[in-house]
Formats: C-alpha cells, sequence, structure tokens
C-alpha cells in the first residue's frame, strides 16, 4: 500500500500544492492510515486542514479506498520551540517582579 499511496503523492497530489508553492512529504503508511506532513506554504497556509481533506485524502481514499484515514503530523523546530520557552520564561519572570 505504501508504494500506491507513494504513486497517487507523486502524481496526482504534488503537482497541484506545487502550484500554490506547496509540498507534501510521506511519512508512514500503516493499518490503514497514512501519515503526511505538508511543506512549504502549505505548512503555513490558515486552510492546511482543508487541503488535507480535499486535496489529500480525498484522492487518495478515492484511489485506494482501504485507507481510513489520512494524519497530518506538524512538526515544530528546535529553533521555534527554543524561541517558545524564551517567551515563557520572560513571561514567568515578569509576574514574579
Amino acid at each position: 500500500m505504501l508504494d500506491a499511496v507513494n504513486e497517487i503523492i507523486e502524481k496526482k497530489i504534488k503537482p497541484q500544492l506545487n502550484n500554490h508553492q506547496g509540498d507534501i512529504e510521506l511519512l508512514e503508511v500503516k493499518d490503514g492510515i497514512v501519515k503526511v506532513k505538508l511543506l512549504g506554504a502549505c505548512s503555513r497556509c490558515p486552510s492546511m486542514k482543508y487541503t488535507l481533506q480535499t486535496v489529500v485524502e480525498d484522492t487518495i481514499r478515492t484511489d485506494i479506498p482501504e485507507v481510513q484515514e489520512v494524519l497530518l503530523i506538524e512538526e515544530i523546530s528546535p529553533e521555534l520551540l527554543e524561541i517558545a520557552k524564551l517567551i515563557l520564561l520572560d513571561r514567568s519572570r515578569r509576574k514574579d517582579v
């Protein structure tokens, strides 16, 4: 099933996302669950959940009905995590003063 999902992503989904400066990475296919990561402009788009459902999931499930669900995996970069920690630490220090 991995190869079939990957082929659909490469031939049908990526070209659509590339038209909007976006991209997609297939992370895993296991027990009918497909895990993907949206990249480029798609990773920051307010419509990413809509894109996941209407472009990614609907396309995959139309061709491979055995796919039960497509999950979006959102990763936080280490740099962004450090910035968030600094902001929270700064706020907690202000409350203590």
